[in-house]
Order: C-alpha cells, then structure tokens, then sequence
C-alpha cells in the first residue's frame, strides 16, 4: 500500500485510502500533477463542469445473488441506474467493470441484460470471475461483447482519450488471482505503439492491477508487464471492481481506482478471515453502494466522483 506522503491539502495518502474505502457520501477527486485533492461531493456538484466529457463507472452487479448481504440485487442495480439518470451533466457512456451476474447462469443473464436496457447510453463491457464460469465467458461474450474479434479485449477513442478493455479473470479459479496471458499482453503493446505520450489512456478492468492485497487474490499477476507499456504515456487512469470498495493509489502517472459494487459491500483488506459478501444494517446497504461519475477534458485533470446509491 502507500506509504503516508501528504498532499497539497496536508491530508496523508494513507488517511485518503481511509476516507475513500467507506465514504458514505461520494468525494470529487482532481487528479492534477499526479497528486489527488478532495473536495466534498456537494461542492463539486454545485461547481460548473469541464468543457470535455463524461463517463460513469458501475461494477459488480451480481445478479442472482439473494442472500443476507443483499436480498435484492436487482433492485440495487436499477437504483443505480436511475442515479445515472440524475446526474446533473448526462454521460457520453457507461463502462461496466465486470460480475454482471453471480453464477453465470443463464437466467441471470437474461435479468442483467433486461435491466441494463434501462441506460440510455452505450455500455463497455469486461467481464469479472463470476461472469466466466464454467465456459470460459461464452455465455457473457455473446451478449455483451457479440462483435468482439479478439479474446475479448478491446479499445476505442473518444473524446481524445484511448479507452482499453483488459480481461484479468480467464485464470482466476485457478491461479486465484488476476491475470492477462501472453496473447493479450501482446495485443495491448501493438494498440499501444504509435499513440503519443501525450494521450490521456483509461484502461478498464476488473481485477486490481497493483498488488492490493494477494493474499485474497486482489491482484493481478502479469500487470507489471501491461504496465511497462504504459509508463511512457502521461495521463494513465486504470479502472477496476472486485474489491466493492474505494481505494485509490497513484504511481508515477498512473491513478489507480477501485470502485463501489451495485451489489453488496466487502470488507476492508485484512479486515476479516476472507473476502466476501459483508452485511451491513439494512438502512446503511446503499451508503456502501454506488457509481462513479468520471469527467475528462484533456488536457485537464479527471475528476472523479464516486456516488453512494444513498
């Protein structure tokens, strides 16, 4: 993790990690020099947006997951999709960084799809370990990523910043942790060449790709390698689920940022004998729940907004 290196606000890089991982109100982050400073949700709301673009974040979904944590993870997507709604400024899209279902049972499919027809903007979709089980993400592939001529990897320009979508999740159940495969490395050094380093890129994802915590599987092993490609570009945001928390590092240029589930909360790294579905009081779910709101006007900082589902 970190190790504590204040701010320009004087607020330590450990003490942020703390204040992001169980926020229940949603913090703008302005990445600027490669230093974060936040600023309360309120404030940026009421603050006039950039002149580029919007994006939302959603993660892990887990529908067909009925248990304690969250009897109702249908109705915890759609809120969630409701919250894009709402926002004051509309996205350009929505990335989905994975575990759209719980079992990838067909039947779950089926629910995800019909409620994730409620966004009225294009979804980018990778898939999480829950999405590929027993197939190899066959089923997820086909309805999520139909025209995908790879291994399902992909990338896209839009607003002046290079999207990529990384799989980290094909070796899962058997390494127990996240990894890329030779192919896809590959793959990610030749879309890369050629762009210059002045290109803001968004790599999306769904397992960290630092070593947040190994020990639960909250890594990525090869990500040292995909990272290498990256080093040389100025502006790297990388994306990611899994964990169902906030936690954000910066290194170098690259920002790292966990997102919030739809679903149901984990706890914290180390905090308990495993990861896992966490229960909290019924009235506090959606205080642990929620969307990020992603803004980008190169080459300006990003300002990032993570929203409770409360």
């Amino acid at each position: 993790m970190d190790t504590q290196k204040p701010d320009n606000s004087g607020t330590s890089r450990r003490g942020l990690l703390k204040c992001m991982a169980w926020a229940g109100t949603g913090l703008v982050w302005t990445v600027s020099g490669g230093i974060p400073r936040a600023i309360g949700l309120g404030d940026a709301l009421a603050a006039p947006m950039t002149d580029g673009f919007t994006f939302v974040q959603i993660s892990d979904s887990h529908i067909g997951f009925n248990k304690e944590a969250n009897p109702d993870t249908n109705g915890t997507l759609q809120a969630a999709i409701d919250r894009i709604g709402k926002l004051p400024k509309p996205p350009a899209m929505v990335l989905h960084t994975g575990d759209v279902t719980h079992l990838s049972k067909p039947e779950e499919f089926d629910t995800a799809a019909q409620i994730l027809k409620g966004v009225k903007q294009d979804i980018h979709y990778v898939p999480g370990e829950h999405d590929v089980i027993g197939d190899d993400g066959k089923q997820f592939f086909e309805r999520f990523a139909p025209k995908r001529d790879t291994g399902g990897w992909y990338s896209f320009d839009q607003g002046g910043v290079h999207f990529v979508g990384l799989i980290n999740v094909l070796t899962f159940e058997t390494a127990k942790a996240g990894g890329f495969g030779t192919e896809q490395l590959e793959w990610l050094e030749k879309d890369l060449k050629g762009r210059t380093a002045s290109t803001p890129v968004v790599v999306f994802t769904h397992v960290p790709m630092w070593p947040l915590y190994p020990q639960w599987g909250w890594a990525t092993e090869d990500a040292p390698q995909a990272l290498s490609y990256l080093k040389r570009f100025g502006s790297v945001t990388v994306l990611n689920g899994h964990i169902h928390q906030v936690v954000q590092k910066v290194e170098g240029n690259v920002l790292f940022q966990t997102a919030f589930s739809t679903a149901f909360p984990q706890p914290a790294a180390g905090q308990a004998p495993s990861p896992g579905p966490m229960k909290v009081a019924p009235d506090q779910l959606r205080n642990v729940l929620g969307i990020r709101e992603i803004d980008i006007a190169p080459p300006k900082s990003a300002v990032i907004v993570d929203v409770t589902l409360a």
